[in-house]
């Protein structure tokens, strides 16, 4: 693949293809530093320049930086204005740096669940030439919180689960494709909301690595590190009375095992059945696009007298229902939140009569008379609430629940007013979570003024 880069920016071959490395940037330091700077990006960024590179991370001014929760980190983290976006900034040594930023961009590449790597910067110094740590410069996933900004004063057990199942989920995606993390945390995990559970992506790749397939023992491995690193999360929870009482740490802790097993299980398991219930090939298949996954392959092979049939999915891609939304309407969205636009799709299609429309035309239907018109209903100062896609999910259960409740059919103009009234009004802004300038921060000491979650 040919990375381009701004022709004013480097001094090294531009072509990665052709060279095997990334070129290095070389760029003026601020002008209350010595020395210069060394940036390794993808794209070249000129707002770089502007944050004081010469400065220790844990001691820049309080008018460089984004007031977000930070999860738990062996590294000093912060967050800073780019331009339009958020970016973490977390000081390490240069070569954890540079393979963590590899690291991401073939994951990236890969469609994994993952922060987006902006940069690694060298060559930092004090105005008084002393030497200061390298930096790898990620972006902020907007509409993500670290788990210990989604509770208030204690977490549910509920809500504990649904993360844990979330983050089973991004351990076997990981492990599909190769992908050794060997720190798997919650604290290591970034998560989004997804039409009533969460999306979990990966934001620390420092200890990863990446083989054709990983072993049993490589996978049980991994999963054993989460399952300590997740009960000692909880325990430390427990102890400052974050968490409900009868949540059992270790217990709990036990959940991402059984998670993890039962998914990798029905994913890659050899299942095998009576010649004569053929139909099971389908239904294996049917399950496995529930899980949000599709069969790129699948082998079918008969013992020796024919009598029964083995049926072994070869390989699967994450994403089923959110590539189908993508391809039908355009709007990317969370996989559960793909799945719930999709059915509400389908009954629109139904109710319509639309049975005899091309998909594709019902489809840009439902986008121009349902999606944008519950999107453009939202005024411009709530906006930072929920994304879209998690708003209009909302909005249909919440219309779902008005109409059982009231026993007739509400309207969707009325359903969606209820909503914003006494529903999306009270929910925190979850596309940045600022703080006040006298909180504590998130993750650092389990403070947090925001509801239960």
């Amino acid at each position: 693949m040919t990375e381009t880069y701004n022709a004013n920016w480097h001094d090294e071959p531009t072509d990665y293809a052709q060279t095997g490395k990334l070129p290095r940037i070389r760029t003026a330091p601020p002008e209350s530093a010595l020395g210069s700077l060394n940036i390794t990006a993808a794209s070249a960024d000129p707002e770089l320049l502007d944050l004081p590179w010469h400065i220790a991370l844990e001691e820049w001014p309080t008018e460089s930086l984004a007031a977000l929760p930070r999860g738990i980190s062996r590294h000093i983290v912060r967050f800073a204005h780019l331009g339009g976006s958020v970016i973490a900034v977390k000081e390490t040594s240069e070569h954890v740096a540079r393979h963590e930023y590899h690291m991401l961009r073939k994951l990236q590449r890969l469609d994994v669940p993952c922060v987006e790597p902006v940069a690694v910067i060298t060559g930092r110094t004090t105005p008084d030439g002393t030497e200061l740590d390298p930096v790898l410069v990620t972006r902020h996933l907007k509409f993500s919180m670290p788990y210990r900004a989604l509770f208030s004063q204690t977490l549910r057990r509920d809500t504990l689960t649904r993360l844990i199942d979330a983050q089973a989920l991004l351990l076997v995606r990981l492990h599909l494709i190769g992908f050794y993390w060997g720190d798997v945390s919650l604290s290591n995990t970034l998560f989004r909301r997804d039409a009533g559970a969460f999306a979990a992506y990966l934001v620390d790749a420092e200890t990863g690595e990446l083989y054709p397939e990983l072993s049993s023992g490589q996978r049980e491995y991994d999963l054993e590190i989460a399952r300590v690193n997740i009960a000692g999360e909880l325990m430390d929870l427990a102890e400052g009375g974050l968490i409900e009482e009868k949540v059992d740490p270790l217990a709990t802790s036990e959940l991402i095992m059984d998670s993890y097993r039962r998914l990798w299980t029905e994913l890659t398991a050899r299942e095998s059945f009576e010649l004569g219930e053929r139909w099971r090939v389908n239904a294996r298949i049917r399950r496995l696009n529930d899980l949000g996954f599709d069969v790129e392959e699948y082998v079918i092979s008969t013992v020796a007298d024919g009598s029964r049939i083995q049926l072994q999915p070869k390989v699967v891609d994450a994403g089923h229902h959110s590539r189908r939304l993508l391809r039908l309407t355009g709007i990317d969205a969370q996989e559960n939140q793909a799945r719930r636009l999709l059915n509400d799709m389908d009954a629109y299609r139904a109710d319509n009569n639309n049975l005899d429309v091309d998909e594709e035309i019902s489809a840009h239907l439902w986008v121009s008379e349902v999606f944008e018109p519950i999107v453009r209903s939202v005024p411009r100062e709530l906006g930072g609430k929920l994304e879209p896609a998690e708003v209009v999910h909302e909005v249909l259960e919440h219309r779902w629940y008005m109409s059982e409740r009231q026993d007739r059919n509400v309207p969707m103009a009325e359903a969606v007013q209820s909503y914003l009234d006494s529903e999306l009004r009270h929910r925190r802004d979850e596309a940045e979570i600022m703080l006040t300038a006298d909180s504590r921060t998130i993750g650092l000491d389990g403070d947090s003024s925001f509801p239960d979650s």
